[in-house]
């Protein structure tokens, strides 16, 4: 399945709303997209009536993903990444009680969701998870558009169109890397770390001041996800009465020690006395906040997606507090830009989406992200890195998406804590391995994740047809 694209790291790390990159950013940045073509089509001032048809994995756990609130919002033309969380229940709530919409911010609309977002459990074939949208016109005509979310947040219509403008952005790249293999060949040649080696093709999309600030504004989004799920208390929203266990946990290891904002949060942890066993504990709460904050319809970064939001700044927030109390904005930058990397090639040669590949496809690619990304700011080689990243895969291969009930509680919340684990476990061995003795590289693994992909039965791809979805029943949560 390789594909010609150049991947930015702010494609792979996007800031926006939970609990799913493909199930809720996705239709909510296709609905934007659509209205963009509309656009430009001269068509956006004729549009009288809407109706929206989900397809495949969406239908089948649309609901416990909160599809169709973001398909609303993304028609309403709100913005993921600044849209006030708090304000979008009342949205919702207005336009469902008074079947009104307010197409793209200015156009009235009569719209009933129950009737005119349309649950259709049918696959495409192209992608598990496709939206339509359609249109009647003031001059009779009927307009359509069909988007896929593909993982990620990421939103294609057709494959060809999009590979065409990958390659042409492509040629823009000092450092084009289509495979692990390539990329090392970069970093040896260069003699420059991987970070190093991104942060060449990043410049040559964006000035340096808007690079850091978007790196800034996402560590920003992260450690508030982090220090918010650590302070809420209560229950998950959703019907499984799944009582937020971070908020415990962090009241244990804190203790009564006092603190005014998050970065004041991050000394006292700095400070404390931490145990081995505290470690394996502060580094899973750090995780499940960040997935109880995702759960809730909370503000998260894809890392490469919101099932899988915990990880990195988990293990990011590892070393701030256990390996290097001297940690900064360019330690973070240099770990944002090297997981970015490590996921793109994920995604590049197999995929980010449960739909298509299951939940090794989420944890196990933010795990591999995250151990190469802490493996870089530990001082291991490119090659060190890469092996972190292959040893962290290869344990979650094979890993099935069986959410229950549809929404993005169990296992999710907990595969976090676990890979953020994982992915630590990964660097240390890396580290304490000569990278010429790796007998399994990494894109071996890429190329063996994505066969596992298409020999995974469609039940474990996100659609709560199997697993543990179907043998615990509601009744038992």
């Amino acid at each position: 399945m390789a594909k010609i694209e150049s991947i930015s790291v702010f494609d792979m790390l996007k800031i926006g709303v939970g609990p799913s990159s493909s199930h809720t950013l996705g239709p909510w940045r296709a609905a934007g997209n659509w209205i963009t073509k509309l656009r430009a089509k001269g068509n956006f001032d004729k549009v009288e009536k809407i109706t929206v048809e989900i397809y495949g994995s969406l239908s089948l756990t649309g609901k416990g993903h909160a599809t169709d609130i973001a398909i609303l919002l993304g028609l309403e033309g709100l913005d993921p990444k600044t849209f006030p969380i708090e304000e979008i229940p009342p949205r919702v709530e207005r336009i469902k009680n008074d079947h009104k919409l307010l197409f793209d911010s200015e156009k009235p609309l009569e719209f009933d969701p129950k009737t005119q977002i349309i649950f259709n459990r049918k696959f495409k074939e192209f992608h598990p998870n496709g939206i339509t949208f359609r249109a009647l016109l003031s001059n009779g005509k009927r307009t359509s558009d069909t988007f896929y979310s593909i993982g990620g947040g990421f939103v294609v219509q057709k494959e060809r169109k999009r590979a065409k403008r990958q390659q042409e952005k492509l040629a823009g790249f000092p450092f084009p890397v289509q495979s692990g293999k390539q990329l090392l060949e970069f970093c040896n040649a260069e003699n420059k770390k991987i970070s190093e080696i991104v942060w060449a093709n990043e410049r040559s999309l964006a000035e340096e001041n808007d690079i850091n600030t978007r790196l800034k504004q996402i560590w920003e989004v992260m450690l508030d996800s982090m220090f918010v799920g650590c302070h809420t208390e209560g229950t998950l929203p959703g019907g499984l009465n799944v009582r937020r266990r971070a908020f415990d946990m962090h009241l244990k290891l804190i203790g009564d020690q006092k603190y005014a904002d998050a970065n004041e949060w991050i000394s006292v942890i700095r400070d404390s006395e931490i145990k081995f066993r505290q470690i394996l504990k502060w580094v899973s709460c750090f995780a499940l906040a960040v997935n109880e904050v995702n759960a809730s319809l909370g503000r998260v970064v894809t890392a490469p997606t919101n099932g899988s939001a915990g990880v990195i700044p988990a293990v990011m927030m590892y070393y701030m507090v256990i390996e290097n109390h001297d940690a900064n904005f360019d330690d973070v930058k240099q770990f944002l830009l090297t997981a970015g990397e490590i996921g793109s090639l994920f995604k590049k040669g197999a995929t980010i989406s449960a739909a298509m590949g299951g939940c090794q496809a989420e944890i196990g690619v933010s795990s591999a992200m995250a151990a190469g990304a802490l493996t870089e700011l530990m001082g291991g080689s490119p090659e060190q890195v890469l092996m972190a990243s292959e040893i962290a895969m290869e344990h979650h291969l094979g890993l099935t998406c069986d959410p229950i009930a549809g929404l993005v509680q169990i296992p999710c919340i907990e595969r976090n804590a676990m890979g953020a684990i994982k992915a630590i476990n990964a660097c240390e061995m890396a580290l304490d391995t000569d990278a010429k003795n790796a007998k399994v590289p990494l894109d071996k693994v890429i190329e063996t994740m994505w066969q596992t992909a298409q020999d995974m039965n469609h039940k474990y791809k996100e659609t709560s047809e199997g697993g543990l979805a179907v043998n615990v029943a509601l009744s038992d949560c």
